[in-house]
């Protein structure tokens, strides 16, 4: 196995703590930040990789945690999130393989719609049932270890995070 390999996917696993670290914070703009390093981490470990509908996908959400997080009025609204959506449909176009490229795409703009309610529960949900499983298989097939861990430990982090805060707790925006 090349250093290089084993490099990036030190990247990864970097971005896959960062990743469950999000989920443990309480407050979702902290969250959104956390989120911001991981996504950059990933875009470098997937875009090493070859795998650029992924690469290019996180750009978008290293975008999309970035506005989520800012104080821009812009960033935080419903039009900023119909714009994400369509850069995630641009980057399907622009680096499309096959239908491979579907599995990134359709699990960033349901985790984009998901975070623009700005509710936790909903973001939580949207992750475990929709973003995870779609990247969980893409991971699979362009090989990043990574991934396939961050996407399985994720979905821990957010049930340890339903059990820490409770379910109720999770409901609404938390600055």
């Amino acid at each position: 196995m090349p250093k290089s390999y084993i490099v990036i996917q030190i990247i990864g696993f970097i971005g896959a703590i960062l990743f469950f670290a999000s989920f443990q914070c309480r407050n979702n703009k902290t969250l959104f930040r956390f989120q911001f390093l991981s996504y950059f981490l990933y875009t470098i470990h997937l875009l090493l990789l070859g795998a650029t509908t992924g690469g290019v996908s996180y750009i978008i959400n290293t975008i999309r945690s970035f506005c989520l997080s800012s104080r821009w009025d812009f960033g935080r609204s419903k039009k900023m999130c119909i714009i994400l959506c369509f850069m995630q449909v641009a980057a399907l176009i622009l680096t499309w393989v096959g239908w491979i490229s579907i599995l990134p795409v359709a699990a960033n703009i349901a985790v984009t719609i998901g975070a623009y309610t700005y509710n936790a529960r909903t973001i939580r949900l949207v992750t475990m049932l929709i973003n995870s499983p779609l990247w969980i298989i893409y991971n699979i097939i362009v090989g990043t270890w990574a991934g396939i861990i961050d996407e399985a430990v994720s979905e821990i982090s957010i049930g340890i995070s339903i059990v820490r805060y409770g379910w109720k707790n999770l409901g609404s925006e938390q600055e």
